[in-house]
This record gives structure tokens, sequence and C-alpha cells, in this order.
């Protein structure tokens, strides 16, 4: 596993570079943004660990110039922030993950594992939540193996859904996304295309949860009494 770490702590990036090295993981480590993105001109990492106070500027005004660009490489927050406004933004604003410090090192090489393990499968155009199934080979959706019949726009509403769940997708990232994919992308236009999608997953398990202000999510039926959502 080839991994990026941005951070400027040198004492903290000494010691996961010689944890992950251990572990058999390729490092690259970097304290400042402009020499992150050198970093990913010269190789495809498979996961990044980015800090967010950082010398040269704020690591998630960097992750959002990061999503347009690349919106499959997963990215873990490592931060000091640990305010729960602080947690939402990271992950309203791209981030797949967030870990507060002081942290565990074990639970942040589990959370690694688990990051790179969902970002190969949805690389191979293939994603699980629950009970559902997203084809991009086939075009198609599944519960349960059955398929659901779906329009493309939902088809592709529900792939960027997927791809972020159990996590926030921002409304500016779906829009985004639906406008490279050459699809309406005015605000009632998506809001449309995420209504009619609920509407097919009834029965399915899950539901689309609606944060207004923020994004939308994935949850599963029994979860998502628990979610502060409100649609």
């Amino acid at each position: 596993m080839l991994l990026l770490l941005i951070e400027d702590d040198p004492v903290i990036s000494a010691e996961l570079q010689m944890r992950w090295q251990g572990r058999g993981w390729t490092v690259r480590t970097c304290a400042r943004l402009a020499e992150a993105d050198s970093a990913l001109a010269q190789a495809d990492v498979e996961a990044i660990v980015l800090d967010l106070n950082l010398p040269d500027g704020d690591g998630l005004d960097w992750l959002a110039r990061f999503r347009r660009r690349d919106r499959l490489t997963p990215v873990l927050v490592l931060t000091a922030r640990t305010r729960v406004v602080d947690r939402v933004k990271g992950l309203s604003g791209g981030a797949d993950d967030y870990l507060s410090k002081p942290f565990a090192p074990e639970e942040l090489d589990a959370r690694l594992e688990v990051l790179c393990r969902r970002t190969k499968v949805a690389r191979g155009e293939e994603l699980h939540f629950g009970r559902l199934t997203w084809r991009r080979d086939l075009g198609k959706a599944f519960v349960d193996g059955q398929p659901i019949n779906l329009a493309p726009r939902e088809f592709e509403v529900l792939g960027l859904l997927m791809h972020r769940a159990p996590h926030l997708l921002a409304r500016r990232t779906l829009m985004d996304a639906l406008a490279e994919r050459n699809l309406e992308v005015a605000e009632s236009a998506a809001e449309n295309y995420v209504s009619r999608l609920r509407r097919k997953l009834t029965g399915s398990g899950t539901q689309v949860r609606t944060l207004r202000g923020f994004g939308y999510m994935l949850a599963l039926d029994d979860t998502a009494a628990g979610s502060t959502a409100v649609d």
C-alpha cells in the first residue's frame, strides 16, 4: 500500500512512517500542501492522511481542490480539531474519514485498511451498501440480487451516494459530479433525482437521508432513526 502523509509535526510524521514501513507499506511524507501536490504528480497513492493546520494553508481548502480532480482516492483527516462542527465540515468537504488527535495508531491503521478496501471495490466499478449492489459495467443496481428500475440519472446519483456511504455526499459535490457527466445540474434537478431515487429504494433496507444545507447520505433502515437528518 502506498500512502501519502501530509503532516507538519515531525514527531508524528516520523513515528507513523516507521510504523507503516514496519507493516510493509510504502510511505511518502510532506509537511506542506505544495509538497503534497508535487508528490501526487509523481505517483498514484492508495490513500492520503491529511492534517488540517499546515504552514502554507488549511487542509480543507486543499481537499476541496483535490476532490475536483480526484473523487476516488480516500482521504483520512488526522487533526487536532475535535469539535462536531469541524468533523461535519471535514466529512462534507470531501474527507472519507476523520480522526482526532490524540489517536490510537492501531485505530488509524484499521481505518486506512477499510478505506483502501472500499476504494479497490469502487475502482472495480462495483459498490456495496447494505443489501444494495451498484455495477458500473452493467449500468444497473440491485437489491438482494434483483435489479432496481433506475433511470440513468438516478443510477449515477446512487453510485455517488454509495461511494461516500455511510458518509455525507455534499450537495456541491453531487452537482459537480453530475456536471462532469453532462447531466442537468440545477439544484432543483438534483433534488428531483434524489427524491425519485428515495422512492425507488423503498423496501430495500436503505434510505436516502437529507441534511439540509449540507447534502445527502445513505443510511440503513435500522440506524436511520438515530440520524440527525430531517428527510
